[in-house]
């Protein structure tokens, strides 16, 4: 793997109260370690070391617990909102100088298992300005948001769902930083408007992924989580 990773864990993590009132989201344990481990093991196995992590509440506190990344030879560097929330696209955005030409990006609650080299090279082999995971969610564990045919996104929208979305946002993009620089710096926009943009200029590549996602954004999603890296890490 050549392209660094961004983390966006800046989020309140509002779902996960009163567990995220002391210790921000990315930092609640699973198995005896914080999420935010899991995932930087997952990602190392993958072959992926160096790692910025987009922080707003309490961001601090992962900084602190994660430290440089040596522990897991891996490299990790911050980007902080500041005085205001950013969101998913204005934490992008900012990081924009620690990332380089182009990036993956992942959320900071998603654990994430599919081939992220066969990812990148399929980002670079089609050319586009962003590449979007996708898996057919059939509104199995989320609401699908995703109209996909014939290997393009066609449509993405979290809000108005139509019957014939049967994939969902996966959780893992693929970006030249083009596709953000052209917003304006330390405003607050939502990733989501990105990836729409980028559908609308024929800039989206969509990949499909067959391995489902796990989560923890919710109570019932970090049970689940839990549950599966327990199994995981006995073997069964």
């Amino acid at each position: 793997m050549s392209l660094p990773i961004a983390v966006l864990a800046g989020g309140l993590g509002t779902r996960l109260r009163p567990i995220t009132e002391r210790i921000p989201k990315v930092l609640v344990e699973l198995g005896g370690k914080p999420f935010a481990v899991h995932q930087i093991e997952l990602l190392r196995s993958q072959g992926i070391t160096e790692f910025v992590f987009c922080v707003g509440h309490m961001g601090g506190k992962v900084e602190a617990a994660l430290g440089d990344g040596s522990l897991w030879g891996v490299h990790l560097k911050y980007i902080f909102d500041g005085p205001y929330p950013l969101g998913t696209g204005g934490a992008l955005r900012k990081a924009l100088p620690l990332l380089g030409k182009a990036f993956l990006a992942m959320y900071g609650d998603s654990y994430l298992e599919c081939d992220y080299t066969d990812i990148e090279q399929a980002f670079w082999t089609n050319g586009k300005q962003g590449l979007m995971t996708i898996y057919r969610n059939n509104d199995r564990w989320d609401r699908s948001n995703i109209l996909f045919s014939h290997g393009r996104i066609l449509r993405y929208d979290k809000k108005h769902h139509i019957p014939d979305m049967q994939h969902i946002d996966y959780g893992l993009g693929v970006f030249q930083a083009e596709a953000l620089d052209i917003y304006p710096a330390d405003q607050p926009f939502d990733l989501a408007e990105v990836y729409k943009d980028l559908i609308n200029r024929d800039q989206l590549l969509g990949y499909e992924v067959t391995h489902r996602f796990y989560e923890i954004g919710s109570p019932s999603g970090l049970e689940e989580t839990e549950r599966y890296l327990s199994k995981k890490a006995t073997g069964h």
